[in-house]
């Protein structure tokens, strides 16, 4: 699941290889006059003319003066780089400690346990894995454990697609209909819709079985018999509504049409192999115990963690079925940027800003970095993930965790930001935690908008035990960690939570993010 909330000092850069320029000449250093007598060129031009001769002379002297020169602004100017590489290395040192500082809280409260990276200008300046992949038998994270993405995955099915376009076999603006018959709507439908996600296709996940469908095998095939019979929800390409899992289901099965391959073997010939993303694959349920894979896990309440439902990842092909390290992932960004895989004008469609959301990637300018971003960030169950690219800083962040937990996309955010000295915000949980009788105080029932993420939703805040929840209508239940008094983040959806009271001190409204919720009823106890 991807996560659709909106998140609203430079460092040393090496410059290419400069060559000592020839400036003025300060004075002779080398030549002149040695204890009255002319230095031996002139000795060896003495048929010359005597202004001939002085003419050697003074070129000698010219010449030594300039090779003397030339040697000292070399000097400098290695001194000058050794110094910025040093001053760049110490930076970057600086950087390192402060992002290992800011994941610490993360670490120790059990919200974050994964793998880091930070490349700048083709380097990684920071890479650190946190926690455990296997917390019942002790097995630490690596650089090389391999982690499902979720609906990062999209931008891998994207590529294979588009590979499809640049070898001629598919084209953008081909009909579904005459791909994949059989599907409402599918003569209306381009393979660009299905790429931007404006096909209007009904969504697999909002099915009320699609807790069923994860428990079972599945193929592209039969993800999209699932809702092949369901009207449209809007005119394709009119607009975009939300995440369409199923348009990627879509496209894996066109990749295995197109191809005459399993997707798993598709993806495998036509992007994993060609950059030499070895860690990478898709779980078509014969990988799930292949070597170096975490186990997910998700929160237990708001402290805890246990391991997270077992799905069949095949139910979710083409949108989530992928994984792969952080340093394949920031590989996969590399040659993207560099035509390595693609040709230019497919990638130059990936990179198009004119439409926020496209081909696995969110596009648009950010204020916070003052430049445009791609990104992505996604949720499956036991894994949460996140992927930032900075054109104009050459900076690429990699997040990717084993909870299952939206805190990736803040953290990548904070993490790009510290790398470029800019403001971020470190995560203190509140300690001590405040009493039952404390948390009581905040409890009560609360309606928000039509705008909202459940629109017109009326949640719960409850206490169980020493911990506050709030209730979902979807039956969702997020814990709730105190920061500070009526201060709080919803712990599933790393979203932060205040509490507002009247005069008496009971809570009237509950500002989710900015969304303002109104008490209906209260604990007035």
């Amino acid at each position: 699941m991807l996560d659709f909330r909106i998140h609203v000092g430079s460092s040393w850069r090496g410059g290419r290889e400069r060559r000592p320029p020839l400036g003025g000449i300060a004075g002779p250093s080398g030549g002149g006059r040695q204890g009255g007598k002319l230095p031996p060129l002139v000795k060896r031009s003495s048929r010359l003319s005597l202004p001939l001769a002085m003419g050697e002379y003074v070129a000698g002297s010219f010449l030594a003066s300039l090779t003397t020169l030339r040697l000292k602004r070399t000097l400098v100017l290695v001194i000058g780089a050794l110094l910025c590489v040093g001053t760049s290395s110490a930076q970057n040192r600086l950087n390192a400690a402060a992002i290992d500082s800011y994941l610490t809280p993360y670490v120790r409260s059990g919200n974050f346990s994964g793998d880091v990276l930070v490349k700048q200008n083709g380097r990684a300046i920071f890479e650190k894995a946190y926690g455990f992949a296997d917390r019942e038998h002790w097995v630490v994270n690596t650089s090389a454990t391999r982690f499902h993405i979720a609906s990062i995955s999209m931008q891998f099915t994207s590529a294979a697609v588009l590979r499809l376009v640049d070898q001629g076999a598919i084209s953008l603006d081909t009909r579904v209909g005459d791909l994949v018959p059989g599907i409402t709507g599918a003569d209306k439908i381009t393979v660009r819709d299905l790429l931007m996600e404006r096909s209007g296709l009904a969504d697999i996940n909002d099915l009320p079985d699609y807790s069923d469908i994860l428990q079972h095998h599945q193929t592209p095939g039969s993800l999209i018999a699932s809702i092949k019979d369901r009207p449209l929800l809007f005119e394709p390409g009119s607009k975009f509504l939300h995440e369409e899992h199923s348009a990627y289901n879509l496209l894996a099965w066109i990749v295995e049409k197109k191809t005459g391959l399993p997707f798993a073997a598709a993806m495998t010939k036509l992007v994993f192999r060609p950059l030499r993303l070895a860690a990478s694959g898709v779980d078509d349920d014969l990988t799930t115990r292949a070597a170096k894979m975490a186990k997910g896990y998700e929160p237990d309440g708001v402290y805890g963690l246990k391991l997270a439902t077992p799905i069949h990842w095949s139910a979710k092909t083409g949108n989530a079925s992928i994984f792969t390290t952080a340093r394949d992932e920031a590989g996969w960004v590399d040659a993207l940027l560099a035509d390595r895989l693609l040709k230019a004008r497919s990638r130059e469609t990936i990179l198009d800003t004119s439409q926020r959301v496209g081909y696995g990637w969110f596009r648009g300018s950010s204020q916070r970095f003052s430049e445009t971003t791609y990104y992505m960030n996604g949720r499956a169950p036991g894994f949460a993930s996140f992927v930032l690219y900075l054109p104009h800083e050459q900076t690429t962040v990699v997040v990717f965790s084993n909870i299952y937990s939206s805190a990736t996309t803040t953290i990548g955010y904070d993490i790009a930001a510290i790398s470029l000295g800019l403001p971020y915000e470190p995560f203190h949980p509140r300690h001590p935690a405040p009493s039952p009788s404390e948390l009581k105080t905040c409890t009560g029932t609360f309606q928000f908008g039509p705008d909202f993420y459940q629109p017109n939703a009326e949640v719960v805040l409850m206490v169980r035990g020493a911990e506050l929840f709030m209730h979902w209508p979807s039956g969702d239940i997020s814990p709730l960690i105190p920061l500070g008094r009526d201060h709080f983040v919803d712990r599933s959806y790393w979203e932060e939570i205040n509490i507002e009271r009247d005069t008496t001190g009971l809570p009237i409204t509950v500002v989710y993010d900015h969304f303002r919720g109104n008490v209906t009823s209260a604990n007035r106890k």
